[in-house]
């Protein structure tokens, strides 16, 4: 008993004494316990708290909102991790900072923090900044509750089942299901395994012992979600098979067949085909008619990965490139990237209409999920979701869709194509600029050649020289802050930019800035 509290075995009224006396203050200041403190007041004072956030917004509007997104200042501040780590000075210690101090570590967040707003921020699938979005993650934050219950989030869960019902129709789907998920690996990891439960429903209760070797498919240049789901999963890796691409990085319907059939040969069970719209670095979209002609021949799951590409179902100009979207069993759609509602939004949706995402994931939480409840339980939707505490999403998309329109978010998709189409032809223009291939989508990857290399083309160390070339012009530009875009090998291409075109907050301008600025930082190399 020596590791329990020392006035465990006090009587009732020697215990009392002592409680009493841990809020008593000493000569040397407050108990360690308790401090001073009147119990019959709060903690946390309300209106020194509202104060001290309306500072913090001023700062976050200045620095962030303002600064963040003007083409004279920075996309980012650059500073090796220990220097950083200083200037920032993030050692927790044992005692609390002044107001005047906590706001001046906020101006440090924002100033050292890349600029993901600014109109020459090139580097990821998200970029710029909707407003009325952001307005809508402000007050997510400030209501601070679950998606799981109608109890807990009732104007929520009625916001998420219209919202997901509109991306639904947009798919082609009268009917179905979905569930807003952490981020388009999640959205995936869904898909597949309720894919699995539909195959083998025992899998469930019975685990892994009770199936036979599972296949999935997927092409060379998918996302990697799709291995992390299958490792996540219990499936193995080894039994992810990729199909073939062409030119494009578009899947080649012919070989996704022909690895069917080499899969069975092998003794495996296929059960999930996963295509894309809108690969991570291209932007390929995979024909979704004839995959979907070899799926219902197979009688296998079609999973589209529209992660990156989904938004051009509000495109009546665009959306051919998902032409055959709505024979799908599920659709990954992430609105935090092309649609600017911030991250992350993510939403798994489904074709199906027999609550087969709830069977497949309700664990029927008693203290959660009471079935004598006063209300109709079938509002309450977390018994779909694999978490339990559940982040709201759907308000920044519902606010955003509401100021917008759907004719604004076509605007928007449309007003992307015409910048990329711009950037090409300025490309095309130039010398020094190799594209790697013609854009199907916002993607435009592309070579710099600096003057060394140019007609060297044959030279047995070309692609080694060329290969180092994307990495020091990233540097240079994320040293001196001037603007920011990937770079990556892929297959048997040495490092080439990927330069993402989506920011409302662009112009021509900083388009030719760009191409100007790789040429001033690269034309020594």
């Amino acid at each position: 008993m020596s590791h329990l509290p020392r006035f465990w075995n006090l009587g009732w009224s020697s215990f009392l004494d002592w409680w009493s006396n841990q809020s008593v203050v000493s000569e040397q200041g407050p108990s360690p316990l308790y401090g001073q403190q009147d119990m019959n007041e709060p903690l946390l004072d309300n209106s020194e708290g509202q104060l001290f956030l309306t500072e913090a917004f001023k700062v976050i509007i200045e620095e962030v909102l303002c600064k963040g997104t003007d083409v004279k200042e920075k996309v980012c501040e650059w500073r090796e991790p220990e220097e950083l780590a200083a200037l920032l000075d993030l050692e927790l210690r044992e005692n609390g900072e002044p107001q005047h101090q906590l706001l001046q570590r906020i101006r440090d967040v924002a100033k050292y923090s890349v600029k993901t707003n600014h109109p020459r921020f090139f580097n990821q699938l998200f970029a710029g900044v909707d407003y009325h979005a952001l307005t809508g993650r402000f007050l997510t934050e400030a209501l601070n509750t679950s998606q799981y219950t109608y109890e807990v989030a009732p104007v929520f869960v009625l916001m998420e089942d219209e919202v997901l019902s509109k991306l639904r129709s947009l798919v082609g789907w009268a009917e179905g299901d979905g569930i807003f998920c952490p981020g388009g690996t999640m959205s995936n990891m869904y898909a597949m395994n309720v894919a699995r439960y539909r195959a083998f429903p025992e899998v469930k209760l019975k685990g892994m012992w009770s199936l036979p070797r599972l296949a999935v498919f997927t092409s060379q240049q998918s996302h990697y979600s799709v291995m992390k789901a299958a490792a996540f999963q219990g499936i193995g890796t080894e039994n992810v098979f990729k199909v073939k691409v062409d030119d494009r990085g578009c899947m080649i319907p012919e070989d996704l067949g022909e690895t069917i059939e080499l899969a069975k040969s092998q003794g495996a069970v296929p059960f999930f085909v996963h295509a894309t719209s809108g690969t991570t670095v291209q932007g390929a979209f995979d024909p979704l008619e004839p995959i979907a002609d070899i799926c219902d021949r197979q009688g296998l799951w079609m999973h589209v990965d529209a992660a990156w590409g989904g938004s051009v179902l509000f495109s009546k100009e665009h959306k051919h490139l998902m032409r055959g979207v709505e024979r799908a069993d599920s659709v990954t759609w992430n609105p935090h990237k092309m649609m600017l509602t911030g991250l992350q939004c993510s939403a798994i949706l489904l074709k199906d209409t027999t609550h087969l995402l709830k069977h497949c994931h309700s664990a029927d939480a008693k203290y959660l999920f009471q079935q004598d409840k006063f209300y109709d339980t079938s509002l309450d939707t977390g018994d779909k979701s694999i978490q339990c505490g559940r982040k709201v999403d759907c308000l920044k998309l519902w606010l955003m869709w509401k100021a917008v329109g759907s004719k604004g978010l076509e605007e928007r998709v449309d007003r992307a194509f015409t910048h990329t189409r711009y950037l090409v032809e300025e490309m095309q223009r130039r010398e020094g600029f190799e594209l790697i291939g013609k854009p199907l989508f916002v993607n435009v990857c592309f070579w710099f050649i600096p003057p060394s290399l140019r007609g060297k083309e044959n030279s047995p160390d070309y692609n080694d020289r060329l290969s180092k070339v994307a990495p020091v012009i990233k540097e240079r530009m994320m040293k001196q802050g001037t603007m920011m875009l990937g770079y990556q090998p892929q297959g048997g291409r040495v490092n080439f930019f990927r330069m993402i075109v989506i920011s409302p907050q662009l112009s021509h301008q900083d388009m030719t800035f760009c191409l100007n600025e790789i040429e001033r930082l690269g034309n020594d190399l």
